[in-house]
Order: C-alpha cells, then sequence, then structure tokens
C-alpha cells in the first residue's frame, strides 16, 4: 500500500484505493460525552502522535473558553497549532489556531475554501483539507499560552496508513508573519494620490515577506491580514502593493511580478464586500473607506510555484511600500526536509489590535 496516483476528483472517486483510514479524535475515552480536551494556560496538548507511513486527509476542531472566561477574547491567536514531521528538532507547522484556517485578528466567519473552511455556528468550526504525507511519523500539538482561562478544545484527525511512501511526495509547511506596523513613510506635503500612487520601488528589498524558504518544494498560497492604520477622512484604500515572488535566488525583478494586493487575491477594483470561493476570497473585507480589519485568501492548488532552491514570497506595503498599517499573514507550502527553521512571535506581539 502507498500514497498512490489517485487524486481527490469526483472523477477519482472510483478508484479503488488500498490504504487504511483511521483517526485521532478528543472522545472520551470513558465512553462518557465529555468529547474534549481542557487545555490549561501554558499547557502543551497531544492531539496525535502517529507512527509510520501515513497522510493526515482531514482536521476538524472547535475552542471554546469555559463560562464568563471571556476576558480573554484573543484566544485565537493566543492558542498555537504545531505540527512536526518525523523526529525534526523544527516543527513545519507553528501558526495561531484561528489564522491557520484561514481568518486572521483572532476572527471567525462563516467562509468556505478548497483546503480551508470556517463553518456555522459563525464561523467556528474549523476544517483543513491540505493532504499533509509523512514517512515515519507525524505530531501534532495544540499549545496554550492563555493568560488565565483554560480552553475547551474538540477535535479530529483523519489520517491514512500505507506500506511505504513514494520519494517525491513534499512535507506540508505553514509558518506565521507578522509586521506591526509595516516600515511606511510620511505623507508630508504630498496629496494624497501621490501618497497612495507616487513613487518607485526599485529593488524589492523594502516588501513585505510572507515566506522565505529554502529547499525543493512548491508554495501553495496564503493567508493575508490587514488592519489599515492610516486615520484619515481621504480616500484610504491600503492595496496598491504588488505582488513579487523570487524564485531560487533570482535577481530583481521577479519572473512572478504582480499589479497590485487585490489583483493577486483574485479581486478588482478595490473591492469592499465579502466572498469566499475555492482558491480565493476576502472574508473580512473592512469598514468604510477600508478601514479596521481585512482578511483574504488565494490558494495556488491549480498553480503551485515551484522552487528547486529558495522562494521568497513578497508584497509591497502599498506602493512603493508607502503605507504604515499592521500586516500579519500565514504561508502554506510542501517541501523536503530539513526546511530553514523558524519560530514565532511572543504571546505579547501576536495579539490582535481592538477592531
Amino acid at each position: 500500500m502507498s500514497y498512490g496516483n489517485h487524486g481527490s476528483s469526483l472523477r477519482d472517486l472510483a478508484r479503488l484505493r488500498s490504504s487504511r483510514r483511521r483517526r485521532a479524535s478528543s472522545r472520551d475515552r470513558s465512553g462518557g460525552n465529555d468529547d474534549r480536551l481542557t487545555v490549561q494556560p501554558g499547557q502543551t496538548a497531544l492531539l496525535a502522535d502517529i507512527e509510520g507511513s501515513g497522510s493526515i486527509t482531514h482536521i476538524w476542531c472547535t475552542v471554546a473558553l469555559p463560562g464568563d472566561a471571556e476576558q480573554e477574547p484573543d484566544f485565537l491567536r493566543r492558542l498555537l497549532l504545531k505540527i512536526t514531521w518525523e523526529d525534526s528538532a523544527d516543527p513545519s507547522v507553528l501558526v495561531p489556531l484561528g489564522d491557520f484556517f484561514g481568518m486572521g485578528h483572532g476572527k471567525t466567519g462563516n467562509f468556505v475554501s478548497a483546503p480551508l473552511q470556517m463553518s456555522p455556528e459563525d464561523g467556528k468550526g474549523f476544517n483543513c483539507w491540505f493532504h499533509m504525507p509523512f514517512r515515519r511519523r507525524a505530531r501534532l500539538e495544540l499549545i496554550s499560552e492563555m493568560s488565565s482561562a483554560p480552553v475547551y478544545f474538540y477535535y479530529y484527525v483523519d489520517y491514512e496508513v500505507f506500506d511505504s511512501l513514494e520519494d517525491d511526495l513534499g512535507y506540508f509547511h505553514a509558518q506565521w508573519n507578522r509586521v506591526n506596523p509595516t516600515d511606511g513613510v510620511e505623507q508630508g506635503e504630498e496629496s494624497n494620490e501621490e501618497f497612495l500612487f507616487g513613487g518607485t520601488n526599485p529593488d524589492g528589498a523594502g516588501n513585505y515577506v510572507v515566506l522565505d524558504a529554502t529547499g525543493r518544494g512548491h508554495y501553495v498560497g496564503c493567508v493575508l491580514n490587514v488592519h489599515n492604520l492610516r486615520e484619515t477622512e481621504q480616500w484610504n484604500w491600503y492595496g496598491e502593493g504588488d505582488d513579487m515572488i523570487f524564485i531560487d535566488d533570482e535577481p530583481f525583478p521577479p519572473s512572478l511580478y504582480g499589479t497590485g494586493t487585490e489583483d493577486y487575491f483574485n479581486t478588482a477594483w478595490c473591492p469592499t464586500q465579502s466572498y469566499s470561493a475555492p482558491y480565493h476570497g476576502l472574508t473580512l473585507p473592512g469598514g468604510p473607506n477600508w478601514s479596521g480589519q481585512i482578511s483574504m485568501y488565494r490558494f495556488h492548488v491549480e498553480d503551485p510555484v515551484t522552487f528547486t532552491r529558495s522562494i521568497r514570497v513578497t508584497i509591497e506595503h502599498g506602493h512603493a511600500n508607502k503605507r504604515s498599517d499592521d500586516l500579519s499573514s500565514v504561508a502554506y507550502w510542501y517541501q523536503t526536509l530539513p526546511h530553514k527553521p523558524f519560530g514565532i512571535l511572543p504571546v505579547t506581539e501576536r495579539l490582535p489590535r481592538p477592531s
């Protein structure tokens, strides 16, 4: 038995498979109905420790605070999902729980994409369908950095087990990043039009970095979150920044050079409407004049960005990097091991700004 050459389309559902299905869950081992983990502040909960060859096919979870513990409403940034493949010294996934499942700012809301979904009630049902193959071991953990409140955590980790795994399968990775605020410029005497549209970016060096990885693999998408920090009654569009993806240490300009933030995320004309589709969406469109909190996603499922040595996924924060907003992101990709190690900001630097 092996991973096989079948796909996941409706056409391929008829193809007979020889894998074995398994599940790790928060079920009550006593046979009762207390089907959850109670994770205390500072505790790391082991969700699954799977030995042998296999592939995680689906993760579902939901989380709640008990009783009157709503004094920590930013808990989705205080909880971390950690996944380690094989016996690596460094995790391949280390992301705040809410951000991993597709929406930033510690928020939830109903949306549908192919690999990630937040489902009713009010987006509190988290689903991930990224396939995650492994050869010898998979270890999934939930880290609580709550200050005082425990959390109730319900989960499924569905997976297949195989006799072996093909050599050409990469390992799933996800990384969170934040720059708060980005290094912009003062408007000074410039008009609003000059500030938002003027200037040049000669090398992309000051762009916001979504992903900086080394090895061989392919980038499969990101979630980008913006908190618009510019207070003005003038036209205050945040998204003139171009996307620039540098592959295998190529010089500027990169071969993948886009035309604007909303263009990379496959929307148009400074969108103000919530929208979700299989591979792109705007889950939080912001308030009047694009104020407040924005969250969007773009998944390269049909068009992964391959790299053989390195990849650097970047986007300008405003045209020519002139805006100073709060940006955060999750990058998703597959690659060989070992990967370039990465950490995560301390909990106090992860918390969302008030909305």
